[in-house]
């Protein structure tokens, strides 16, 4: 896994929903009871933009169909049967980091 500093990020600590670009992937970073959650930025769905969404009840709701998904799982609800992918996030004394790992990664992990 790769640890990407996300450029610009800002310090707050109020509940928030932001979509910023690491690595060539989008990803929408959310700010929710006091923690940093990353997640892919697009909805499997229909393609939405889930950063033009909103946040309640620990779930990330895509503004085009309401489709919603656990930030911590990135589970879609019961019936839905997708997901959208999660990333780790370390704050660090310099800034906000994301952890990618690249398919050639993720490859070589299910073949030991």
């Amino acid at each position: 896994m790769t640890w990407y500093k996300v450029p610009d990020f800002p310090d707050t600590d109020k509940p928030f929903l932001r979509k910023v670009k690491v690595n060539g992937k989008g990803i929408c970073m959310v700010g929710y009871e006091g923690n940093i959650y990353a997640l892919s930025s697009t909805c499997p769905h229909a393609g939405g933009e889930l950063a033009g969404g909103w946040c309640k009840d620990g779930k990330l709701i895509c503004p085009l169909h309401r489709y919603s998904y656990d930030i911590h799982t990135g589970k879609g609800d019961p019936g839905q049967n997708d997901y959208v992918d999660v990333y780790p996030v370390e704050i660090r004394e310099d800034g906000v980091y994301i952890g990618i790992t690249s398919f050639f990664e993720k490859l070589k992990q299910a073949f030991k």
